[in-house]
């Protein structure tokens, strides 16, 4: 079966960095578009990056362009979200989604509908 796992939650103080890690079994990893959302309480589960089969295409929302930071390792099965510059604002939990149409070169963001796969998310604490 899909299994979508992350990894790399914790506390950080704000300025800090931390980097959570997906993965993924059960699916044909390396043809599959890979991102992350994240929710905080009381809040909609928002995109905030993906990445293409092959790694060659990104996308990020603009609250975290030039902070955080997407790859992929196609033989590992793994997708990485390395977060730099933390901010109280980042606290949330961090999912890994899985894409099988949202695979290729990225224009606009995800919706959730656009991820058929989800993992159990990993809570990101930051304190100011």
């Amino acid at each position: 079966q899909v299994q979508l796992v992350e990894s790399g939650g914790g506390l950080v103080q704000a300025g800090g960095s931390l980097r959570l890690s997906c993965t993924a079994s059960g699916f044909t990893f390396s043809t599959t578009g890979m991102g992350w959302f994240r929710q905080a309480p009381g809040k909609e589960r928002e995109f905030l990056t993906a990445i293409s089969t092959n790694g060659g295409s990104t996308l990020y929302t603009d609250s975290v362009k030039g902070r955080f930071f997407i790859f992929r390792d196609n033989a590992k099965k793994t997708v990485d979200l390395q977060m730099n510059s933390l901010k109280p604002e980042d606290t949330a939990i961090y999912y890994c989604a899985a894409s099988h149409t949202r695979t290729y070169y990225f224009t606009t963001a995800w919706s959730k509908d656009d991820a058929q796969d989800w993992g159990r998310g990993t809570q990101v604490t930051v304190s100011s």
